[in-house]
């Protein structure tokens, strides 16, 4: 593995096993001929054997890192955890389910070399996406009252395949489930973002940890939470004399 990696993937799980073999996989055959990297995989405090099967990677795939949380902690704070960790400048992101395709990774590199420096998200925009018709209205309708209120200009905010500078993220405000308003919090911070197509897949095996309830709930007090930071923020520029 190399010493000074120029990407870091980090991947949140949590009872994913059947998953992280063919995920690990993808991700080296997309990256091993494009940069150096490293990737760092967060248990969130597993039920199943999911633990045991990233261990026993690591052995065929050097780059592989594995974090484990020593209690369920929930997405927003495992991805903060391997970004945390990771040792790259600039992170991706992925769903440990398998529905973000790792080929992608590459497409969102080659964007921020063409970018300028002011971009530091390039997010995932699944354009044909492959969940149940119920998930896909429920996103739409989440989607439509987040860009009403936080004015982000960004069509999917929920999708996992991200790419981002670490420094930037971690002096984003922390809080759970702020995966979810990335460009929002980043563009609150200053910095430009950029919605790239990605392709989307058809969940292959296990089950999602979330239903449409559970997310509206959670997504309303979120949503206010954001748009309060968002009116309370001040912007100030600097420059060193």
């Amino acid at each position: 593995m190399s010493a000074t990696p120029q990407i870091s993937v980090v991947v949140p799980v949590f009872n994913e096993r059947d998953n992280i073999a063919p995920l690990v996989h993808e991700i080296t055959a997309a990256l091993r001929d494009v940069a150096e990297f490293e990737i760092v995989y967060v248990d969130d405090h597993s039920r199943d054997d999911t633990l045991a099967v990233l261990t026993a990677l690591k052995s065929q795939v050097p780059e592989l890192r594995v974090i484990q949380h020593l209690r369920q902690s929930g997405q927003s704070t495992a991805i903060r955890t391997g970004v945390k960790a990771a040792r790259a400048p600039w992170i991706a992101t992925l769903d440990g389910d398998g529905q973000n395709d790792p080929a992608d990774i590459p497409k969102l590199i080659a964007q921020r070399a063409n970018g300028d420096d002011s971009i530091k998200l390039f997010a995932g925009w699944r354009v044909n996406r492959r969940d149940s018709g119920s998930k896909r209205w429920a996103s739409k309708w989440a989607n439509a009252i987040r860009a009403r209120m936080l004015r982000d200009d960004t069509p999917d905010t929920g999708c996992g395949i991200k790419l981002f500078e670490r420094a930037a993220f971690l002096d984003l405000p922390y809080f759970d489930h702020m995966h979810r308003y990335l460009p929002a919090l980043m563009q609150r911070a200053g910095w430009k973002t950029v919605s790239v197509p990605v392709n989307h897949r058809p969940r292959s095996t296990g089950v999602s940890k979330y239903n449409n309830l559970n997310r509206a709930l959670v997504g309303i007090n979120d949503l206010r939470g954001v748009s309060w930071l968002i009116r309370r923020n001040k912007i100030t520029g600097t420059r060193e004399v």
